[in-house]
């Protein structure tokens, strides 16, 4: 595939924030329920009784061993007190030792900007197969 220069960066760019992407999200789910989870002070065993689930599949959950479905999402989400996206967003205090992670905006600019590059680059293939030679 021959790639135009401007978009080049574009492409590569996109090329690694796409792979990886279910092992992230998945990571991002548990870490997001173990954090939620120790706010809340309770344990696997109570989070998953509350969410009608399992202990072993919080356990596996949190682990990143198994991937769930929106409607365990949901329960969990409601177990923990807080809306189902907020599972799947990066946390505000994601590190060791109080270290911050992104902040609301940062999180949104590099949302937005994954985005565009993702419109850069469909409309390159579009133009490609259209136009160029």
């Amino acid at each position: 595939m021959r790639i135009i220069p401007s978009y080049k960066g574009v492409y590569e760019r996109n090329m690694r924030t796409m792979s990886g992407r279910p092992e992230s999200l998945r990571a991002l789910l548990s870490m997001n329920i173990k954090h939620r989870r120790k706010v809340l002070g309770i344990s696997q065993e109570k989070l998953a009784q509350a969410a009608e689930l399992s202990a072993q599949t919080v356990n596996d959950i949190e682990g990143c061993r198994m991937w769930v479905s929106d409607k365990t999402i949901v329960k969990l989400a409601q177990a923990l007190q807080v809306e189902a996206y907020q599972l799947l967003i990066p946390a505000f205090e994601a590190g060791k030792g109080g270290e911050k992670g992104p902040s609301s905006v940062e999180t949104l600019l590099t949302l937005q900007q994954n985005i565009k590059n993702e419109i850069d680059l469909q409309f390159y293939r579009i133009l490609k197969s259209r136009v160029l030679p």
